[in-house]
This record gives structure tokens, C-alpha cells and sequence, in this order.
């Protein structure tokens, strides 16, 4: 009996974790909806959605875990700076800016090869054993991303400048995910986010600082105007302040390929909230996405072999 507990405490934990990246995937994948009411229609430029929101995020977790400051040494110091920079300034930035100079087609089909570096990384630095199942289920659920980026009568072009922008993202996220996987076992998850957070925020503000536009910080506090504050309140709380925690905590559990794997969610589920909540349609091949992406990660999931 005493060797069964093990066994059944570490399918629920499993199970938990699954759990949780699927949580983390439908608040990521819904998020486009309040970065759209504050880009579009509040005016908000790219840099300053990333430093109001994750600024915002970083001062509630500082409150939550001000006992510790620093952490254990300069190398675990410097490792959080590039998950920061990774997952944070450089990844959303970089993307944000590759909208600018390439197609909406192009920066989501890139950023969905961020599963695929992470697979070649590990395979790379931890010497991982490359299992088909997950090798074919990621390759799979790719398809499926991109079946659902053609449904909406989007092409793909050529534009070097824009693409190596968003490949850049993609590989940006991928690091992080290696990184993060050295020092997760030695710190919580909450204090890890609120590292990551004010490294990206830090190396972020020289580009708020520099931006020729004026700064939309007041519509925030404008009480005539209360979707800008709900949009980022959900931006600040559900996405960044749960989603980074519960994703870390969700890497500790799955490890960074299997985790990484659940990305390939993310357009699926903009797709479908687009339905409900923009009432924009559902065409045949995003259903054949759809259905490539779930069973891309059943494969990926299941198939040992």
C-alpha cells in the first residue's frame, strides 16, 4: 500500500497541473480582448501596455513576498534578469513591434514555433531523449495553429525584418523556459514571478521613457471611463499575477516541453472567445485547428514511443 501513495499523489499533482495550464491558456488566449480596448480604442502604444501591466503586477507580489528581496546568489540574481528579459521586455516587445512590420499571419505562426526551440534546447543542454510522441504531437498541433491563422483569410508573406522579429520572440520564450527550469526548485513560484517581473519591467522603461508619443497613464484613472481600468485590472491580475504564477508552478509539475506544449492552446482559445464575445466566425479549417491542436497534445501526452 505504502508504494501506491507515491504513485497516485504524483497523478494528482499531474492532473493539477494540466488543470492549471488549460486555466492559464484561457486567460492568456482572452487577453487580446482588453489589450484591443486599450491599444485600439484607448490609445495605448506597445510599450506602455507592457510597463502599466506588469508594473502594476510586480507591485502587488512585492507586497505579497517583501520579507525577501534578494535571492540566494549573483548567479541565480542574473538568471532571473534573462527570464525577466526573455518572457517579459524582450518577448512581448519584439513581438509587438514585428506586428508593425510584418503580417498578424506571419508573428502568429513564429511565435507558435516557441514549443519546437524549447523541445531543440532541451535536447541540446540537458541531453534529453527526443520521444516521437512528443516530436510528431508538437509538429501536429502546429498544423493545427496554423489551420486556425489561415481560416481568417490571412496570407503569408516574406517580410525579413518583421519575421526575425518574431522569431526572435519565439526563441526569447524558449530560453526562458530552459533557464527558469534551474532555479524553480529553490524558490516559489511567487517570488520567481516578481523577480521576472521587475527585471522586465526594468529593462523596459528606457523605451517608455524614449517613445515620442504622449503617455495614456490618465484614462487609467479616468472614472468616466471605467472599461480602461477593468481591462487592465484584468490584464494586471488574472493574466500576469495568476497566469505567470500558476504557469511557473505548472513547468515545475510538467517540465518545460510538456508545459510548452500547451501554448499551441492559446490561438485556439482567442479563436473561440473571438466567437462569442467579437462574434467573428468560425470557419471549417479553424475547426480541423482545432481539432489538430487537441489531439496534438493527446499524442504528445500519451504516446511514449
Amino acid at each position: 500500500m505504502t508504494s501506491k501513495r507515491p504513485v497516485s499523489a504524483r497523478k494528482y499533482t499531474t492532473l493539477l497541473a494540466h488543470l492549471g495550464a488549460i486555466a492559464v491558456m484561457l486567460a492568456w488566449g482572452t487577453s487580446f480582448l482588453s489589450t484591443k480596448v486599450l491599444m485600439v480604442n484607448g490609445g495605448f502604444t506597445p510599450v506602455e501596455m507592457f510597463v502599466y501591466r506588469f508594473a502594476g503586477a510586480y507591485l502587488i507580489l512585492l507586497a505579497l513576498t517583501w520579507k525577501r528581496i534578494r535571492s540566494n546568489s549573483w548567479r541565480d540574481e542574473l538568471t532571473m534578469l534573462l527570464c525577466g528579459v526573455c518572457s517579459g521586455s524582450l518577448y512581448y516587445i519584439l513581438e509587438n513591434y514585428a506586428l508593425q512590420l510584418t503580417t498578424t499571419a506571419n508573428v502568429s505562426m513564429l511565435a507558435s514555433i516557441s514549443p519546437l526551440f524549447t523541445t531543440l534546447l532541451m535536447v541540446v543542454f540537458y541531453h534529453m531523449k527526443l520521444k516521437m510522441g512528443v516530436l510528431f504531437g508538437s509538429i501536429t498541433a502546429f498544423i493545427g495553429v496554423v489551420c486556425i491563422i489561415f481560416s481568417h483569410g490571412e496570407s503569408i508573406e516574406f517580410r525579413p525584418a518583421g519575421d526575425l522579429l518574431a522569431l526572435s520572440a519565439s526563441l526569447g520564450w524558449a530560453v526562458y523556459t530552459i533557464a527558469i527550469k534551474r532555479i524553480t526548485p529553490h524558490y516559489s513560484s511567487l517570488f520567481i514571478t516578481r523577480k521576472m517581473f521587475f527585471y522586465g519591467v526594468l529593462t523596459a522603461c528606457p523605451l517608455l521613457f524614449l517613445q515620442n508619443e504622449p503617455y495614456h497613464l490618465q484614462l487609467l484613472f479616468d472614472m468616466s471611463q471605467p472599461q480602461y481600468l477593468l481591462n487592465m485590472g484584468f490584464l494586471v491580475l488574472i493574466c500576469s499575477c495568476a497566469g505567470f504564477f500558476l504557469w511557473n508552478e505548472v513547468m515545475k509539475a510538467l517540465g518545460p516541453v510538456s508545459s510548452n506544449n500547451y501554448l499551441y492552446v492559446q490561438p485556439l482559445v482567442t479563436m473561440v472567445a473571438g466567437y462569442f464575445l467579437l462574434g467573428e466566425q468560425i470557419f471549417p479549417l479553424g475547426y480541423l485547428g482545432c481539432v489538430l491542436i487537441i489531439g496534438g497534445l493527446i499524442m504528445a501526452d500519451k504516446i511514449k514511443k
